[in-house]
């Protein structure tokens, strides 16, 4: 199997608790020795096998490889990839089975993360998943006082629209989120705004 590792959980002695994002799930595995194995570390791709363990306790992993990517030797470029990684172990906690969507859009922006913009790759990733699960909200009606927003808005946690003075926080081009949410494009963002919206993004879903 061939998996992303959401997040890692010390257990007894240096043994550890592997979540990881598949193709079609999102599972707990036990590892033992585990802290003392360096291909175990947040957001790494890693090929694996998995060994049902006959007490029922959680499955092993064993046969562990790492799937590199050069921009891992780039410090903010990983700790980017840190950051969005980790927003996904909490969106999936009380889920096992998922779409294939999940890792291929997961696979899909760490090949592109040592070339591209690792912040505009945040935006361009979350907003294409709030698409697929149906949750891009319509610009026009603030979340919070529920009136009409006019030119200028604010995203708040999962991109939900509300005005700039309810939700206390800077303000965006409504027309340029509207390009983002139709196209999953940041082209048309400055950086700044790309800035703003990761920040968002990296809040959760």
């Amino acid at each position: 199997m061939k998996g992303f590792i959401l997040k890692l959980n010390r257990a007894k002695n240096e043994d550890m608790v592997v979540t990881i994002l598949s193709e079609h799930t999102v599972d707990s595995y036990y590892r033992f020795y585990g802290a003392r194995h360096s291909v175990l570390q947040l957001g790494y791709l890693i090929d694996f096998e998995v060994e049902q363990d006959k007490s029922n306790f959680l499955p092993r992993i064993r046969s562990i490889t790492h799937n590199g990517f050069q921009w891992l030797y780039n410090r903010e470029k990983l700790m980017n990839w840190h950051r969005f990684i980790s927003i996904f172990e909490p969106h999936f906690r009380d889920v096992k089975e998922i779409d294939s969507f999940y890792f291929y859009s997961l696979l899909d922006a760490a090949k592109k993360w040592e070339k591209q913009n690792s912040r505009r790759l945040i935006v361009e990733t979350f907003t294409n998943i709030l698409k697929y699960e149906g949750r891009i909200n319509n610009l026009s009606k603030c979340v919070i006082c529920d009136s009409k927003i006019e030119n200028e808005l604010s995203l708040i946690k999962g991109f939900m629209p509300a005005h700039p003075f309810c939700s206390h926080s800077a303000a965006v081009d409504k027309n340029s989120i509207e390009n983002l949410f139709g196209t999953s494009s940041t082209l048309l963002l400055n950086d700044n705004t790309v800035e703003v919206l990761s920040e968002i993004a990296l809040k959760g879903f």
